[in-house]
């Protein structure tokens, strides 16, 4: 499958997903760390790529919205931005806001 097209399916097909160097629970660079953190902190599963294992991504993620760094976060199939934004978003309340939504769950049902 083109690169381009299996990043698209993976971004539509997950409602929130973080493209990120590591895992959450073994992340390999500090933006993804407080990316991942700041997402766990919400309460809700979402969906990561470790881009460091994945070569094809790692090389095509950077064009697919035209952002060069990672990590990368997409909720509802759309780029909400790096660790900046994020955590920026996690520091007003919007992240929580908007993962819950994408979630399908409400603020007092994070409790999973």
């Amino acid at each position: 499958m083109d690169p381009l097209a299996r990043i698209k399916e993976q971004v539509e097909g997950t409602p929130i997903v973080l493209y990120m160097k590591g895992t959450p629970q073994l992340p390999q660079c500090g933006f993804s760390s407080r990316t991942a953190q700041a997402l766990q902190q919400c309460g809700v599963e979402f969906g990561y790529i470790n881009v460091l294992a994945d070569q094809e991504v790692y090389e095509n993620l950077p064009n697919y919205a035209d952002w060069p760094t990672f990590p990368q976060l997409y909720i509802n199939g759309e780029l909400v931005g790096g660790c900046d934004i994020t955590m920026e978003l996690f520091q007003t309340g919007e992240l929580q806001k908007m993962t819950q939504a994408a979630a399908g769950t409400s603020e007092g049902d994070a409790s999973e």
